[in-house]
């Protein structure tokens, strides 16, 4: 790792943090392009494998040459270092960013970590063979591996349309996709899905696809039940009250109900949030894409979910406005050209965008009657095997009333996914009403966390060790 210091700090390099960095060297910073895992590209442009293919590997990806064109402005920037296999576990005011390979310091930073999955619990959901609809999806871009032959996907949300069309594509038999609301709403915002053409372009090639590969799509039901002794056998989907009970047979299921930003290292930070329209929390952000610390930007999910679109052009807007600044604060302003400033199409375009997703957000709501279909059984933190009999009691019997609380009482969220997975189930269990929606306050309990991953104790004796 190169031990200068960057004009710029980058983290996470998907479409908005490679949008980012591109855009910042381009203006003639220094960039560093901080990833976790092997390659460029994210969860969206997830790649597969060196030496994986398959014939329907490039109806998979959407958009190829767009994340190639991207890709290859990255790669081929002098001013950006790319560092591959670098877990960002903090950052400190400064800015230094501290991974599991050593600092990495700079003048500013744009954190684009994008999101992970919300998790809502039901019997049967710890059972091999059920997966979130992004790992069903994640498997199969990466890995080339199909979740199962005989799938259903089901959840909330504009995810499943692609999980169940590439689980087609590649020869699963997808039994059904099955959407818990109702979809009409649409209809009464019609400003904002007129406004993005792309978007219904986008939803009539799914409605063809699904057609093609004859998977039935249905609205208003929801999976309450996952069956199986050693593995999935079945999933049994109803109305949200628990009516028109089906079982389906089936080995794989894919369940979603949205993401979630994953903000961690700007709360830490001290970033000012907002609450969502659909129960999630994204970090404030200005115009240019500036969070309330100074020199720390969010860009993409980090703000609020908005699809890939928003987080490439916001990845832009923060790339200028980084280097812009930078130009400012070193009274080199002739250096940098006048379009360091993001233009305003590129403001109305993100505009544009984030309010179609503000739509979404009001039509896929998590339907509150998840929680009538738990047994005192079905296990509510997979790490610490907390069952729901547990957070029940805590909150009815020994007087919790909030979701730290009830993290005392019963261990549910200190595992070792620190809460991303249960922490959502937890902050809802928490209340006493279920109509109410979770507190703010025990949903950032969930995401706030004074490091961000696990961190071995041999990297914090390292640590130490360099500080001496």
């Amino acid at each position: 790792m190169s031990s200068e210091a960057f004009d710029l700090a980058v983290i996470g390099a998907g479409p908005a943090g490679m949008a980012a960095a591109a855009t910042a060297a381009e203006q003639g910073l220094r960039v560093a392009l901080i990833e976790g895992g092997r390659q460029l590209g994210g969860q969206y442009f997830r790649q597969p494998g060196p030496g994986l293919t398959a014939p329907w590997l490039p109806k998979l990806h959407h958009g190829r040459s767009r994340f190639e064109r991207l890709a290859a402005r990255v790669e081929t920037s002098p001013r950006i270092e790319v560092l591959f296999e670098h877990q960002v576990w903090a950052v400190e005011p400064g800015f230094t960013v501290l991974t599991d390979r050593g600092p990495v310091t700079a003048a500013d930073v744009v954190l684009a970590t994008g999101s992970y999955e919300r998790v809502v619990p039901f019997p049967g959901w710890d059972l091999p063979g059920v997966f979130t609809a992004g790992g069903a999806q994640a498997l199969l871009k990466g890995n080339l591996v199909l979740a199962g032959r005989r799938v259903v996907v089901a959840g909330t949300g504009p995810l499943l349309l692609p999980v169940a069309a590439g689980l087609a594509t590649a020869g699963a038999k997808v039994l059904g996709l099955f959407e818990a609301n109702r979809i009409r709403g649409y209809a009464k915002h019609p400003l904002p899905v007129l406004t993005n053409p792309a978007k219904l372009v986008e939803g009539i090639d799914f409605a063809r696809q699904f057609i093609r590969n004859r998977v039935p799509v249905r609205s208003g039901l929801m999976v309450v039940e996952a069956q199986g002794t050693d593995f999935l056998e079945a999933v049994v989907v109803a109305r949200p009250d628990g009516s028109g009970r089906r079982r389906i047979a089936c080995d794989a299921l894919a369940v979603g109900y949205g993401l979630v930003p994953q903000i961690d290292l700007g709360l830490t930070l001290g970033c000012e949030h907002r609450m969502l329209a659909d129960g999630t929390v994204g970090l404030r952000v200005d115009t240019n894409q500036r969070t309330s610390v100074p020199g720390f930007y969010a860009a993409g999910e980090t703000a609020g979910i908005a699809g890939v679109e928003t987080s490439l052009v916001e990845g832009e807007i923060a790339g200028l406005a980084v280097a812009a600044a930078f130009a400012r604060s070193r009274a080199r302003q002739a250096a940098v050209p006048d379009a360091a400033a993001a233009p305003a199409d590129l403001r109305r375009r993100r505009d544009r965008q984030r309010g179609f997703a503000d739509v979404i957000r009001v039509q896929h709501p998590v339907p509150a009657a998840w929680r009538d279909h738990l047994t005192p059984d079905t296990l509510v933190c997979r790490c610490e095997e907390v069952p729901a009999r547990a957070v029940t009691e805590a909150v009815e019997d020994l007087g919790a009333c909030d979701a730290r609380t009830v993290k005392l009482l019963t261990r549910a969220g200190m595992g070792w996914c620190q809460g991303r997975v249960c922490g959502y189930a937890v902050a809802c269990l928490a209340r006493r009403d279920p109509t109410e929606p979770p507190a703010a306050t025990d949903l950032l309990a969930a995401a706030k966390r004074p490091l961000a991953r696990p961190v071995p104790l041999g990297v914090l004796a390292e640590q130490d060790r360099r500080n001496k």
